[in-house]
């Protein structure tokens, strides 16, 4: 095998792992739907980086309030709000006009003040439209990002502790997300060893 070969060998494998891996977690997340227009798109035609962002925010924000933690009743009723204070962000592949997104919510991590959270974006491919060679790989992942976000005053923006009220609710979904994960994950060391790309 020639040293291209073995690269491009070596890329796929990697692709077929994240995304098995991906898939996993988008079966676990919250999901919203989002379509891409033409404010989204830059001069080369593709969703601009940023946007991302923009496309994170609105799923989180859904989120929260599939929680029952509507982010401006938050504010009026207890004083505090959340804050993005880490943002790391990988793209994978482009999406363009017209495409249709799926944004998840994960959460990752609950602490005192703070929650990590995976967020993705995929492409939902149309019916009918993927090809044989996409068949195991669609959705397509385009974006994920792994976002921390810290409770805080609303006046001052100090960091604060989260009400317990919030934080039992972000709790119980990080438990329901973790039992998730668990049935998700190889049943043994020899299952993992034997097929260490395993197709959906």
């Amino acid at each position: 095998m020639t040293l291209p070969s073995a690269r491009e060998a070596l890329n796929s494998e990697e692709k077929r792992a994240h995304v098995h891996i991906g898939k996993q977690v988008a079966a676990m997340s919250f999901e919203w739907p989002v379509r891409v227009y033409w404010e989204d798109t830059d001069a080369g035609g593709i969703v601009f980086y940023a946007n991302y962002l923009k496309f994170f925010e609105r799923a989180r924000t859904e989120w929260l309030r599939s929680l029952g933690l509507g982010q401006h009743a938050l504010r009026e009723q207890t004083g505090g709000m959340f804050v993005v204070t880490d943002a790391q962000l990988k793209y994978l592949q482009a999406a363009r006009l017209d495409d249709m997104l799926r944004v998840t919510a994960c959460v990752q991590e609950v602490g005192r003040a703070s929650l990590a959270m995976l967020q993705q974006a995929w492409l939902q491919l149309p019916t009918g439209t993927v090809p044989t060679e996409m068949a195991s790989t669609s959705p397509v992942l385009l974006c994920e990002g792994r976002i921390r976000i810290g409770w805080v005053s609303a006046d001052h923006l100090r960091p604060q502790r989260m009400p317990m009220a919030v934080r039992q609710a972000l709790e119980t979904e990080h438990a329901a997300t973790r039992r998730q994960t668990a049935v998700f994950a190889p049943h043994s060391r020899s299952e993992q060893a034997h097929n260490p790309f395993p197709q959906p």
